[in-house]
């Protein structure tokens, strides 16, 4: 798995999907704009990214590089990988069935229905929608597309580290929120270790940093405002001794904390961001994570798909 992520592969991959996604853009922008000391902050606007997220490019590397029943595809999801499988099945001219729990936002099941899918709404939590999706892979033949334990998933997300490295050469630390574990993942084989990556968690879905503190994949709480994309049951086997490898670190966050981060994107910068998009950026103004004295820090923005479009 780790030569399948090696960065040649990497970028491979990216001259399949490139026509297909945009080259999400860079912002710099003042610290203390946010009451913060330091250098300018580099911001990787994934948000604007096609389906509101970076989950387009693994759904698109699946979609693109691999062979496709005629029964399609089907993805169980929180919502972003559903509504990213839906764009890449439309775009590609496939079927697909998206499984997503009671907890995914109504936004994120709007965009799934709208790109033309067919939605089904079970279970609770994601792995609820994980198990109904295996049995009707079982039962139909279409293709499983996994939300981040598939190699052609970490494929797709580890572009966003190759972007992020060509726009901004000079960073020496990249905060990432986890949830699977896929984005993440991709990134940090992207990396190796040439810059620190460090995983940003809400502390009611801690999945990375219970399996990094257990040194396997384990259960993990499933809680947190950010429930809906940051909440897995365990993190992924394939991405975990990329994880071990190249990461960091992880810390947690507060739901109070990425409220705020939602806020304050907003009311600064005019940025919608969905909760599980704005937990890297709550790392740095909860605390979480202090950047060291003339550290230049790097924060991927990766979801928007919400209904909010102000905060009060």
């Amino acid at each position: 798995m780790r030569d399948g992520l090696a960065r040649n592969n990497i970028a491979r991959n990216y001259d399949i999907i490139r026509p297909y996604i945009r080259r999400t853009p860079v912002v710099q922008i003042d610290a203390s704009d946010f009451d913060l000391p330091g250098p300018p902050l580099t911001l990787k606007c994934e948000f604007m990214q096609h389906t509101g997220s970076f989950k387009a490019r693994g759904a698109l590397t699946n979609l693109l590089t691999r062979a496709i029943p005629a029964a399609g595809v089907v993805a169980a999801s929180g919502g972003n990988h559903g509504v990213a499988v839906a764009y890449a099945a439309r775009k590609t001219g496939h079927p697909a069935r998206i499984f997503v729990p009671e907890v995914a936002s109504p936004a994120k099941m709007d965009r799934i229905r709208g790109y033309g899918a067919d939605l089904v709404v079970t279970g609770r939590r994601y792995n609820d929608s994980l198990i109904a999706s295996e049995h009707w892979a079982a039962d139909s033949g279409a293709l499983a597309i996994h939300a981040y334990d598939q190699p052609e998933t970490l494929l797709g997300q580890g572009s966003v580290g190759l972007e992020f490295e060509e726009q901004a050469p000079y960073l020496d630390t990249i905060l990432v929120a986890c949830g699977g574990g896929g984005l993440i993942g991709g990134i940090a084989a992207w990396f190796e270790r040439r810059v620190r990556i460090v995983g940003v968690e809400p502390t009611g879905a801690p999945t990375l940093y219970r399996a990094l503190e257990a040194g396997r994949p384990v259960d993990a709480e499933a809680g947190s405002i950010a429930a809906d994309s940051l909440a897995p049951k365990r993190v992924g086997e394939l991405m975990f001794p990329l994880a071990q490898k190249y990461i960091d670190r992880v810390v947690l966050v507060e739901d109070e904390d990425i409220r705020a981060s939602q806020h304050a994107l907003w009311s600064t910068l005019r940025v919608v961001a969905e909760p599980g998009g704005a937990a890297a950026f709550a790392a740095l103004l909860g605390r979480a994570y202090v950047p060291s004295e003339g550290e230049r820090v790097g924060v991927l923005l990766c979801g928007a798909n919400t209904t909010a479009v102000s905060f009060t």
